[in-house]
């Protein structure tokens, strides 16, 4: 959809026109997907948290800046529908010491190779504090300060969520026997963050994987 199509399409949302608002949802349809789908624990809720922040989408359009990207607009209030999803509903503080974590050498890696789908799937199964603290300091670029600020937990707790949650990561790329492939084009996917900002398969793996 081009900025002049997309300007319209808004104004027609500001007027409550129901054709308007389906063009909008599924014009960001993929977009709002791929980040529920990374603090979600399956599709179902993925969906469910999207659905939520397509109605927050719609009830604030009036409050939409035009002199700012929409896609980063739409990108933050899914993000921020996420993490309110967890915080009301789910226990995201855990304030257990670290786990003693085994060192995973890193000389004998799999030749196999891990997508897009594959990686989304192991974050998926995570645990709901791990993942969404995963998800705020490495894809979105919170720190832990601003992460324990958003989620009412402590600095130490943020960094020993992240902490766990590389390690597991960490096990069941491992354990998978995959990874990331340059030249594919699932590898190519991104996990997308707020703001139109893409980060590489390549990337995440390495932030995992050190």
């Amino acid at each position: 959809m081009g900025e002049a199509e997309l300007q319209k399409v808004i104004a027609g949302c500001l007027q409550h026109s129901r054709t308007d608002q389906k063009m909008l949802y599924k014009a960001f349809y993929g977009f709002a997907m791929s980040i529920c789908l990374r603090y979600a624990g399956n599709r179902y809720e993925a969906a469910e948290i999207m659905n939520q922040g397509f109605l927050k989408v719609f009830t604030n359009l009036h409050k939409y800046d035009t002199g700012r990207p929409f896609i980063a607009w739409v990108g933050r209030i899914m993000m921020n529908t996420s993490v309110d999803y967890y915080r009301s509903n789910l226990k995201l503080s855990l304030n257990d010491d670290l786990d003693a974590a085994e060192d995973i050498g890193h000389n004998d890696l799999p030749d196999q190779k891990l997508n897009y789908d594959d990686l989304i799937s192991m974050v998926q199964q995570l645990p709901n504090a791990y993942r969404t603290v995963f998800n705020l300091f490495a894809i979105e670029g919170f720190t832990h300060e601003e992460i324990a600020a958003k989620l009412n937990i402590s600095t130490g707790t943020s960094k020993s969520n992240l902490f766990k949650a590389r390690e597991k990561l960490k096990t069941m790329v491992l354990n998978a026997g995959r990874l990331p492939d340059a030249d594919t084009e699932s590898s190519r996917q991104n996990i997308v963050a707020i703001g139109a900002i893409s980060i590489g398969m390549s990337v995440l793996i390495e932030f995992i994987m050190r």
